[in-house]
């Protein structure tokens, strides 16, 4: 194996995405997952939980410590997007007995926030966060160590929408803010070394399709197969959305973007405000499209990186992680 140089706690509500996003990783010959946290979201937490031992183990990882995180907001109860993910989180396409607790011996005694403190404190600016689900974790974890963001090399967030669209486009907003608006307006108001947005007007820009998923299952791996079936339920989902079988690539364009910024060729610097307009929330950072401020006052906070444009070579070099599965 290539010597490592990133080091990476992930914190993730393991759906059909965050699976993608953990396999990814464990491909990457460079990167060690030093922990991974659990919360809600696409799933209840002990399915989340479960998600991650299954995926760390389809990839060789399993020795990876896990933690337990948040069940729920800070302020509210779950949405769980069993619509989204299945019930189980996975598409629903394992048996229950595929998908066991992690071991004693890898889930750990403390809470994730617990356990983000104790790794940062321990490691100050060698470890980068990597968030795949509500910020929920992160704002408990904030409460504890309000420095926390600027012990850790970089934060990368799934989840935000940009900066504001041109007038009359389409706008997505994504379930990790809309889940909990309270932590992420802690999140991004904590001061950080480097803050990453990687939003769904991103990652709507890059989509799986069939013939990727054609790819995957006539791979022939583990992995990839698994890939495969559970991206066939993400297809389902989004036909809807769009009329084709097509799903964005969420988490796994936010966990390579972390380890390739060079694959970023567009973004916006400034600070990301919390927004509710009625219906949805969003993390925005205060600019339109055409970058100009927004015309009423902003909660003054650090700023953020968000992504508008990724290069074309993510893709393939995504699918074809999937397939290979663990790092050599």
């Amino acid at each position: 194996m290539s010597r490592v140089t990133r080091r990476v706690i992930v914190d993730t509500d393991t759906g059909i995405d965050d699976a993608l996003a953990l396999l990814y990783l464990c491909a990457q010959p460079e990167v060690e997952i030093v922990g991974v946290t659990a919360v809600y979201g696409n799933c209840v937490i002990d399915d989340s939980l479960r998600n991650i031992a299954y995926v760390l183990g389809l990839a060789g990882r399993g020795a990876t410590p896990v933690a337990r995180g948040a069940a729920k907001p800070l302020n509210a109860e779950p949405h769980i997007a069993h619509y989204v993910h299945g019930y189980d989180g996975l598409g629903d396409v394992l048996a229950e007995t595929d998908r066991p607790m992690p071991s004693p011996a890898t889930l750990m005694t403390q809470t994730a926030a617990e356990y983000l403190v104790e790794q940062a404190r321990a490691h100050p600016g060698e470890y980068e966060l990597l968030t795949l689900g509500p910020l929920t974790n992160v704002a408990l974890a904030l409460q504890l160590e309000p420095a926390l963001l600027t012990l850790y090399r970089s934060i990368t967030i799934m989840g935000g929408s940009g900066p504001f669209p041109v007038v009359g486009a389409s706008d997505m907003f994504d379930a990790n803010i809309q889940n909990d608006a309270d932590a992420a307006r802690l999140v991004f108001a904590a001061p950080a070394n480097r803050r990453l947005m990687v939003g769904v007007n991103a990652t709507a820009q890059v989509v799986t399709d069939e013939q990727d998923v054609v790819a995957l299952h006539r791979s022939g791996t583990v992995t990839g197969t698994f890939a495969a079936n559970i991206l066939e339920s993400y297809l389902d989902f989004y036909r809807l959305a769009w009329g084709r079988r097509v799903s964005p690539v969420h988490d796994g364009l936010a966990a390579a973007l972390m380890l390739h910024p060079e694959w970023i060729t567009a973004s916006v610097t400034g600070p990301a405000n919390v927004t509710h307009d009625g219906f949805t929330t969003r993390a925005r950072i205060m600019q339109t499209a055409e970058g100009r401020a927004v015309p009423w006052p902003i909660e003054p906070v650090g700023d953020t990186i968000a992504v508008t444009a990724v290069a074309p070579a993510f893709l393939p070099a995504f699918i074809k992680a999937l397939i290979k599965g663990e790092a050599l």
